[in-house]
């Protein structure tokens, strides 16, 4: 007979961000119970400091007892109960700066919370019951910054390459960054392949521009090879720089390669066009797109408000 092992899940392509979980649990009692908690005449101690004490080494020890749940760094945990028409109602607020969400640890320290006060409270009061336990709210996950303009986003895609524009080598980074963008449902109405020429590459960003394209993706040319140019071309076309851009995605990588820090690339807006610039080999094209999109999408969002504000 084999072993069944259960596999946890991937987190290593998601971004950090702050998350928030917050779940409950409500355990009934006689009006009795109630004033032996409020007066800590319960015989097994300060209910509420035990279950208290309870929700907090749950919260952090949820990885332990969850097979597929993964150890994170919990860095809040809030414990609170108020008084209703069933009992008592226990609250528990977990926060983390981590790569998944941490409403499993919220609702595990409710529930362990509210055994403590069942056990407690069990030799006085034989009616007692847990009623229920669920999340309330959750926030922070890729969900939350998936801001995708309602209106269709077109977007071009330029492989820099001069043995693959040659046919040396077949393209991979390009072709990856298409399938990335056809996820978020963004069309892509050019995929072209030049050499690592100076005139080539700015004359693709101009007629992009020109031809109104939402979004220009240069890969490759990023590097420190003396043919690698994109940056040096793009950045005096560009109206507006944003490299905030570019430093997350440089971020994102460094923390899964550290030759990811000699990664060039520059971003921007040239008229109403954004211009991105990625590594033209495909693990680092297909990092940058993870750590970019969808929350990328949001500056569209933000342009096409700005616009419509002016008019």
């Amino acid at each position: 007979m084999g072993f069944i092992f259960a596999p946890m899940n991937d987190i290593t392509h998601k971004i950090t961000t702050l998350r928030v979980a917050t779940a409950e649990a409500t355990v009934k009692m006689g009006p009795e119970t109630l004033h032996a908690i409020k007066n800590k005449s319960v015989p097994k101690g300060d209910v509420y400091e035990f279950s208290r004490a309870a929700a907090l080494l749950a919260v952090k020890n949820t990885a332990h007892v969850i097979p597929n749940c993964h150890p994170l760094p919990v860095e809040s945990c809030k414990v609170e109960f108020s008084i209703n028409d069933m009992g008592v109602q226990i609250q528990v607020e977990v926060k983390a700066i981590y790569r998944t969400g941490v409403e499993v640890e919220a609702m595990h320290g409710a529930a362990i919370a509210a055994l403590t006060m069942y056990d407690m409270l069990k030799p006085i009061d034989k009616n007692v019951e847990i009623a229920h336990i669920r999340l309330l709210a959750k926030k922070g996950g890729k969900s939350d910054y998936t801001d995708i303009p309602e209106r269709k986003i077109n977007a071009t895609v330029v492989v820099c390459s001069d043995t693959i524009s040659k046919g040396k080598k077949e393209d991979k980074a390009g072709k990856a960054i298409i399938q990335r963008l056809e996820q978020y449902g963004i069309s892509v109405l050019e995929y072209a392949i030049i050499p690592d020429e100076p005139e080539d590459i700015a004359r693709k960003a101009e007629l992009a521009s020109q031809n109104n394209c939402d979004l220009l993706i240069y890969t490759g040319g990023t590097g420190l090879s003396k043919r690698d140019v994109t940056p040096e071309t793009i950045l005096p076309l560009l109206d507006r720089e944003v490299p905030g851009i570019m430093e997350a995605a440089r971020k994102y990588g460094q923390e899964r390669m550290p030759y990811a820090m000699v990664s060039r690339g520059v971003a921007g807006y040239i008229g109403n066009t954004l211009i991105l610039t990625l590594p033209g080999s495909t693990r680092g094209a297909e990092e940058s797109m993870d750590a970019l999109f969808p929350y990328v999408l949001h500056l569209f969002r933000v342009a096409d408000g700005g616009r419509h504000d002016a008019l």
